[in-house]
């Protein structure tokens, strides 16, 4: 059995045709998965916009949440990190699709390896602008006042934002690769046998000694994602 892992679809920021080029795609990864994983992680951004209401939540991605009900049906475990542009997570992936979530980073064990997993935003230090601005979007306060937007309102202003974000951080990722190079060196060197991080939108493998560093891509331009098996990490494209 095998473990994959993948990150940065940011569905929902495209024209029609790349949006469904985008789910093409997924949905051949997740039928890969299907037939031989045992289990997924999302490392954040699969969706460019992600927000629950009381009694709402984006209609457009509800075909990609029942394929990952289905794939959770099937006995794979998904486990799902919230990104830059899908932090507010709240309950429905979880109780009704069955997807664990995890808000910030993830440990854990498999195959023999210690792994740490995160989406990786905010970890150029050099960055401080945004590691402020990450603060105050993920403040419970400011998500509760926003939850008290109509639905109708809310949702397409917060699109607007994630395509500012967007244009914002775009084009800085090669700048900051060397970061997150140092940033995977210390926590091999804390004990970590991979570290898995998305984000930049850059495909990686990278050995250090004593451990490795995969950075998963996109599934934009690049289709690529990692894949575990008997404890060796290879790095996969469509």
């Amino acid at each position: 059995m095998a473990i994959y892992f993948f990150s940065d679809a940011h569905l929902g920021e495209a024209d029609k045709s790349k949006e469904e080029l985008k789910i093409k795609k997924i949905f051949s990864f997740l039928d890969i998965v299907k037939n031989d994983g045992e289990k997924l992680f999302i490392l954040g951004d699969l969706f460019d916009f992600w927000f629950e209401y009381k009694h709402a939540i984006p209609k457009e991605h509800l075909r990609l949440v029942f394929h990952l009900a289905a794939l959770i049906e099937s006995g794979v475990e998904v486990h799902y990190m919230s990104g830059n542009h899908d932090f507010w997570l709240g309950e429905f992936l979880s109780r009704e699709a069955g997807i664990i979530i995890h808000r910030d980073y993830y440990e854990t064990t498999e195959q023999g390896k210690r792994l740490f997993l995160i989406h990786g935003d905010g970890i150029a230090t050099s960055d401080w602008g945004y590691r402020i601005l990450k603060r105050i979007l993920r403040s419970r306060v400011n998500i509760w006042l926003y939850q008290k937007l109509p639905a109708d309102w809310g949702i397409p202003l917060a699109k607007w934002v994630s395509s500012s974000s967007r244009s914002y951080t775009r084009g800085r990722p090669p700048r900051f690769l060397k970061d997150y190079e140092k940033y995977a060196a210390r926590k091999i060197a804390e004990g970590y046998d991979a570290v898995i991080i998305g984000h930049l939108h850059h495909p990686i493998l990278q050995d250090y000694e004593g451990g490795t560093y995969l950075n998963t891509g996109d599934f934009i331009e690049h289709f690529s994602y990692g894949r575990m098996e008997a404890g060796k990490l290879t790095l996969e494209y469509l």
